[in-house]
């Protein structure tokens, strides 16, 4: 290594540095909706991409997740009222950088699958991209689950024309265009509400496959029949609305 010399004096280290610097402002924001994830979270936040930031949404949790979340290094934003699309959009409008990514909390998708959908997104190849679930052991994925799937995106295609074969909750997108979307669902037709939105604002939607393992611990949504009744039920409303086009980005 060459040496480099100075004539003036080497500058005497801080005496009182901060533990914890600013990192400056993340790349990329995740927003992961947490209810009672304490099991899951450290595993899905050692997989955020180094330089992107975790908001872990606490949705009401009673096992520890905030403190668990905030110890690991995340940004904790309470949603006091209880609804995976409540959580979901505290996370968005709490975000600051450009691209907004979002992802199950319970360890079942990969933080780490979302870099090639950001970097989609930054170099325009899609405005939104997300993620179609393939299932890496019997019971990642259960039967009645699909099956509400499967048939949300037949009326999906039919209501927007999209080709999509998933609603998976990993996803990438600007956040400015998400917040122009003004989603208003605040139960489990969040999801779907903004790939209906993005549709009839011209958004360009790509797919891709990503692992799908068992989740840790029990599902809130898809876990019963009755969840998924009530999240098909949530879906099916979405698709009622009419085409909302007028102040969305493309």
């Amino acid at each position: 290594m060459r040496a480099v010399t100075s004539s003036s004096p080497a500058p005497n280290p801080d005496p009182n540095p901060d533990p914890n610097p600013d990192p400056g402002p993340a790349s990329v924001d995740v927003v992961l909706p947490c209810l009672d994830e304490a099991a899951a979270l450290p595993w899905v936040l050692e997989r955020v991409p180094p330089g992107w930031r975790a908001l872990v949404v606490d949705n009401g949790s009673t096992d520890g997740s905030d403190r668990i979340a905030r110890e690991l290094g995340a940004t904790v934003v309470h949603e006091e009222r209880r609804g995976f699309g409540a959580a979901c959009h505290a996370g968005l409008t709490a975000a600051t950088a450009d691209i907004v990514c979002f992802c199950d909390c319970d360890a079942s998708l990969d933080p780490a699958d979302l870099v090639p959908f950001v970097r989609e997104v930054r170099t325009e190849e899609a405005d939104l991209v997300l993620g179609r679930r393939r299932p890496r052991a019997r019971g990642a994925w259960p039967l009645h689950a699909r099956a509400g799937n499967l048939a949300l995106s037949r009326l999906l295609r039919r209501r927007t024309g999209l080709r999509l074969r998933d609603l998976g909750p990993l996803r990438a997108a600007r956040r400015e265009e998400l917040l122009a979307l003004d989603l208003t669902d605040r139960r489990s037709g969040y999801p779907l509400q903004m790939v209906v939105r993005a549709a009839d604002a011209g958004w360009r939607v790509t797919e891709h496959d990503v692992p799908y393992a068992p989740r840790t611990g029990a599902s809130k949504v898809t876990g019963t029949w009755r969840g998924t009744f009530q999240a098909v039920r949530d879906m099916s409303r979405v698709l009622q609305e009419a085409p909302v086009r007028e102040g969305a980005a493309s």
